[in-house]
């Protein structure tokens, strides 16, 4: 077994391979250039030629583990699960935080040892078996398409807060060409401007902490300490109530304060989707084996700072019971509990000041959407999962071609022109919101396979230049929470009777998934990837 360590593909012209454990000061998989100054592929599969460049700067892909996927489900959505009581709150972000860092840590360990540009499709078609990397890249592909027309028209319908007049479709137009050239340009000049918008985002979310902590200390206008008083009178835990239509239901006693934690555990896991973007990044970041475990240690703060730091204070700067919460626009920054927050303690204007920092969100949201669909198609060509011709790169390592069909993705934001269109539309997002869940499970799923490879095979998990406590053992646990999750995230639409809009949304993810599986096992003949099989090799490096 002691030729399983010996897992280079090297140089032709190497003359020797260093034993196991010693560094000939080569980084293996590095990119390098040849005698004749061709490229030769870091990655050891022979795509040299249309392969994506290693210029994402660490500074940028830890900027985008901070802050990155932060977007309007902290700034906003956490007022309507506020709702359902403080320590509902707390105990559904802490649960669900626990559970995507374990998603991270995973995909960590994954990428610092086997790197490669193939993102999360790569690894599950490695490891499982292709027919679940074709549907784990399509699954995901989806996702972003469909989420960035959405993004773009939450930004034209923030600036009609001031601007009325004027359609959603023009802003959909003027930021859509934005980003598509910020996407075009260069992966250095992406990662650019994602940092510098990350880095926004991030102070953006410190500055309304703090606003909220000084307010439940006293510190504002009304000089009124309320500290925790809002976990005692009304209470930490609110009963689950729902309706439809002129239909209301309130679920009474211990059962529904548990589905009020529940259903905070679900809006939980949808404000955290996202988290494992800067995934896709690793593919162009040089030093995978220093910057990767850096990165996914940057989550760990977000996830502590950040989320958990966010919910406790707004449980102590708004009662549950507020009338404001939930009962303004979703799309304007009245909808923000923290701009209730604000407001009650007696500053005035915030909404304002808030509305255009939403704007950030919005418009990072987007550039990072098509950053993310581009990079999947781009994958899925190379895996031969999608037309050759996605994953054509030019000189500057972008898969013009990905990002263009991606981009096109924007005109369905035109629907939204019409009231109807975008009741429509609202649906159509909402059906590929589980997507992101089921990414969650193949990232787990991949690395579980792994695991079990390498003890087959004898490799023992040593070798990896990044491991953590919680592995392998938590990786079981988060993958059965994320599939429970997608299970009962739809049990409201079963209350006060049965909606049909609402079982559909919430799960029509699942036979889509199921269904992509199924037909490109059929189409293709795969066979599940053997432990004994699984390729340990390509992309690993030798320290």
């Amino acid at each position: 077994m002691a030729s399983n360590f010996n897992f280079f593909k090297g140089r032709s012209d190497e003359k020797t391979t260093p034993a196991y454990g010693q560094d000939d000061g080569i980084e293996r998989g590095a990119s390098y250039s040849s005698e004749n100054g061709q490229v030769v592929d870091e990655d050891g599969d022979g795509d040299g030629a249309d392969d994506l460049h290693r210029a994402m700067k660490p500074r940028q892909l830890n900027m985008m583990a901070i802050a990155g996927a932060i977007g309007t489900g902290l700034i906003i959505g956490t007022g309507t699960s506020l709702k359902l009581g403080p320590g509902s709150l707390l105990i559904g972000y802490l649960i669900m935080g626990i559970c995507v860092y374990i998603v991270m840590v995973a995909l960590g360990e994954m990428g610092a040892w086997l790197p490669h540009k193939k993102s999360f499709s790569g690894y599950a078609t490695r490891f499982v078996d292709p027919a679940f990397g074709f549907a784990t890249g399509w699954n995901y592909f989806f996702k972003y398409v469909i989420v960035l027309p959405n993004n773009l028209t939450a930004t034209g319908i923030i600036l009609q807060y001031w601007r009325p007049d004027i359609n959603v479709s023009v802003w959909i137009t003027v930021f859509g060409v934005a980003i598509i050239a910020v996407n075009l340009i260069h992966v250095a000049f992406f990662g650019e401007a994602e940092f510098w918008m990350s880095l926004i985002k991030a102070l953006i979310i410190v500055m309304l902490i703090l606003l909220c902590f000084i307010i439940a200390l006293g510190g504002g206008p009304n000089h009124v300490r309320t500290g925790f008083r809002f976990w005692r009178d009304p209470g930490a835990f609110a009963q689950y109530s729902a309706s439809a239509g002129d239909d209301k239901v309130v679920i009474p006693g211990a059962t529904g304060r548990f589905l009020g934690v529940w259903a905070c555990m679900v809006q939980a896991t949808f404000a955290y989707l996202g988290t494992e973007l800067v995934g896709v990044a690793f593919g162009e970041t040089p030093n995978p084996r220093k910057n990767v475990p850096r990165a996914v240690s940057q989550t760990l703060m977000r996830i502590v700072f950040f989320y958990l730091g966010g919910i406790l204070v707004l449980g102590m700067a708004v009662k549950y019971t507020d009338p404001l919460l939930g009962a303004v626009k979703k799309t304007s920054g009245l909808a923000s509990p923290f701009v209730i927050a604000a407001k009650n303690a007696g500053i005035n204007k915030l909404d304002d000041a808030v509305n255009g920092l939403l704007l950030i969100f919005t418009v990072s949201a987007a550039n990072s959407d098509i950053y993310l669909a581009s990079r999947t198609l781009w994958a899925l060509a190379k895996d031969g999962q999608a037309p050759g011709i996605m994953n054509k790169t030019n000189k500057r390592g972008v898969p013009v071609p990905a990002v263009i069909l991606s981009s096109l993705f924007i005109l369905l934001g035109y629907m939204n022109a019409s009231k109807g269109s975008s009741t429509v539309f609202g649906y159509f997002v909402s059906l590929v919101t589980v997507f992101g869940a089921l990414n969650w499970v193949a990232i787990l799923v991949s690395y579980l396979f792994m695991i079990r490879a390498m003890k087959v095979q004898g490799v023992p998990r040593e070798v990896m230049p990044y491991r953590n406590i919680l592995l392998p053992w938590g990786a079981p646990i988060a993958l059965f929470l994320t599939i429970l999750i997608i299970i009962f995230n739809g049990f409201g639409a079963f209350f006060p009777h049965f909606q049909v809009d609402k079982f559909l949304t919430s799960y029509i993810g699942i036979p889509v998934f199921l269904i992509n599986i199924g037909w490109w096992k059929v189409f293709k003949k795969t066979k599940r990837v053997r432990p004994e099989d699984a390729d340990l090799v390509t992309g690993r490096r030798t320290f």
